[in-house]
């Protein structure tokens, strides 16, 4: 089924265009992919010369799969030894900063998210959403495999998700966000449970807790905190009424319900096979 173009999703990252100054990482960290991919074509043409064209041709669709996985991994060690080598010179903080080069913050800031911007694009476009996760952490994000976050839009560092959380389409999580000529970075804290919805805002310093649901098209506050077992709803959100989904105890009854129905089932195929067997019999 196609998807709607204002639902599509893109990049997850922080929308910053690649600074001229800081060109060469970018173009650095797309030649160091492509180059890995070019390594491995070369070393398999090696192995397999000539006279085995056909174990080549075999074996190619598999070496494609395996060269686009090093060429994500490759970006994403080289970008991340990279950061490492930027935060020591400068540590990533929270604040309000202003948008001007000479601004140490604000420049690095930049910096960092240059850095990031190929090897998160090329993990986004991974068949496999698994990619995304690793990426995250790869960067600093803390969150579990658990997590949904492939169809939105999340910032890379100052984000602290739980576990069971879904990121709706085209919803974006922030933790820094440009105001006039300012830019605000806080850090924004998702706990278990969280559902958000599509093409909703997430913005910096918004801290959900668990079982709390953000409705689609809505946006938080910088700074919000929405409380737990509550949905919210709006730009921005408040409150809209109790989660009735996740109220304490109903998993439990649910699960107790599931217990009880596959032991049921059980009975009745054990009961089936019996009934079987003596008809057999019977014949």
């Amino acid at each position: 089924m196609s998807v709607p173009s204002s639902l599509k999703v893109g990049p997850n990252t922080s929308l910053v265009l690649v600074k001229k100054r800081y060109l060469i990482f970018y173009i650095f960290l797309i030649w160091i992919s492509i180059f890995s991919i070019q390594f491995e074509f070369w070393l398999l043409w090696k192995l397999y010369i000539i006279e085995k064209y056909i174990h080549f041709y075999l074996f190619l669709p598999l070496l494609i799969f395996i060269m686009y996985i090093t060429s994500i991994l490759i970006s994403l060690i080289v970008a991340k030894i990279l950061l490492l080598i930027v935060s020591l010179i400068h540590k990533p903080r929270e604040g309000v900063f202003i948008r001007d080069k000479k601004d140490k913050d604000y420049r690095y800031w930049s910096l960092r998210n240059t850095i990031k911007k190929w090897p998160i694009w090329i993990s986004h476009k991974f068949p496999f959403p698994f990619m995304d996760n690793i990426c995250f952490k790869m960067f600093g994000v803390k969150t579990k495999f658990s997590n949904s976050l492939f169809e939105g839009w999340v910032d890379t560092e100052f984000i602290e998700f739980g576990k069971n959380i879904v990121v709706g389409q085209g919803a974006i999580v922030q933790s820094a966000v440009i105001a006039g000529n300012l830019i605000i970075i806080r850090k924004t804290i998702i706990e278990d449970n969280v559902m958000i919805g599509s093409q909703s805002v997430v913005m910096p310093g918004t801290y959900m807790k668990k079982n709390s649901i953000l409705g689609g098209h809505s946006m938080t506050t910088i700074g919000q905190e929405l409380e737990e077992n509550w949905i919210y709803l709006g730009a921005p959100a408040k409150k809209f009424k109790k989660n009735v989904f996740l109220q304490e105890g109903l998993e439990e009854i649910l699960e107790r319900q599931f217990e009880e129905k596959l032991k049921s089932d059980v009975k009745y195929d054990d009961l089936y096979t019996v009934r079987k067997d003596k008809h057999n019999e019977n014949e």
